[in-house]
């Protein structure tokens, strides 16, 4: 029976990363996510990692290009300013089809906004966030257990399309302590495979070389089609989701993250009062899971987004479910959590049991 732990969501992550292999960790202290930092530097120094406590945001994403380029499984972390910082070095990781993992403990905005849990960074995690034609394979977990098991996720999927993958998660799971069950085998970083294309020293080998940019005329268009190409493989094979009681629902709530925990407590609230009500999940924010979006909207006439935002991923849902449905919104921005009773009274406003 694997190890189960009480543990804080920011810790959780930090033993997520240490057992899918990570050993190199560069990053530069704001809160809410300070308690990565704080135990990574204790971590890496066990495990015979990297730790690197930098000068700025900036520095940390270079310092993380530079580890990943070399072959190494290497991780950043920061909220949601930090990550603004950030932009113009992810957007080099991925013009140079590097995997690397990316945290963001998102807190309020715009500007240095509070230390409150908020979504608003959807947009920036979505689409791209930085210069030029890239996307971010954006994995969105919903509880302390997701925060540690998703770190070798990311990983995973970070080397088999060498794209950099974001995990983005509110401060509230951050902070928040559940018991998790520490349920996949440690990952040994010395039996991972040395990537083709990582530059650790030429001798007896052809030089390799890792760069975002080709002067030549033309050549920086086939690239950027390459990288098209691969998008729509990860479209295609990585949309992921989890969904409630929405076969038969003349409602369904669209949420992720915190706001898809507040969801579950208002269906069973609303399904004793009689309300055919569904939750649907994203996990995957990038690539949405547009297609069973899609499907839903076939046979369901009203949808619910619920996001601690002035909404954001509503965009999406609007998009893909093809103006066949009608669609709501809830939103609590600049900290602001949701409630079920919030939301149930929207519902029975929509649905017409309340005016």
């Amino acid at each position: 029976m694997a190890e189960k732990k009480l543990i804080y969501g920011n810790h959780a992550m930090v033993e997520g990363v240490i057992s899918a292999g990570c050993r190199f960790f560069a990053g530069y202290p704001i809160t809410p996510q300070n308690e990565i930092p704080e135990l990574m530097s204790i971590r890496m120094n066990e495990e015979d990692g990297v730790f690197l406590q930098t000068e700025s945001e900036i520095a940390a994403i270079n310092m993380l290009f530079g580890a990943a380029a070399a072959g190494k499984r290497a991780m950043t972390s920061s909220s949601s300013p930090g990550i603004s910082l950030m932009q113009e070095g992810i957007s080099y990781i991925a013009g140079s089809d590097i995997p690397v993992l990316i945290v963001n403990i998102v807190r309020g905005g715009p500007g240095l906004g509070n230390i409150a849990p908020a979504q608003s960074d959807y947009f920036q995690s979505t689409r791209g966030g930085g210069h030029g034609d890239y996307y971010t394979i954006t994995l969105a977990p919903n509880s302390v257990q997701e925060l540690y098991e998703f770190p070798k996720t990311g990983f995973e999927l970070a080397e088999k399309y060498r794209n950099p993958v974001l995990i983005l998660a509110d401060g509230l799971l951050g902070q928040m302590m559940e018991p998790v069950e520490f349920n996949f085998e440690p990952v040994d970083p010395k039996s991972l495979p040395e990537p083709e294309w990582a530059l650790s020293g030429c001798k007896g080998r052809e030089r390799r070389v890792v760069r975002s940019y080709d002067l030549r005329p033309g050549k920086l268009e086939e690239w950027n089609w390459r990288r098209y190409e691969k998008y729509q493989k990860v479209i295609a094979q990585e949309q992921r989701y989890e969904e409630n009681y929405c076969d038969n629902a003349d409602l369904i709530m669209v949420a992720y993250g915190t706001c898809a925990r507040v969801s579950e407590a208002t269906v069973k609230i609303a399904r004793e009062k009689g309300y055919k009500i569904g939750l649907f999940r994203p996990i995957t924010l990038w690539p949405f899971p547009q297609k069973k979006m899609t499907e839903l909207a076939k046979k369901t006439k009203h949808f619910l987004v619920i996001e601690m935002s002035l909404g954001q991923m509503i965009e999406d849902v609007k998009l893909y479910t093809e103006c066949r449905s009608q669609i709501h919104f809830h939103g609590r921005p600049g900290g602001g959590v949701p409630t079920p009773i919030e939301i149930l009274n929207k519902i029975e406003t929509i649905l017409g049991g309340k005016k």
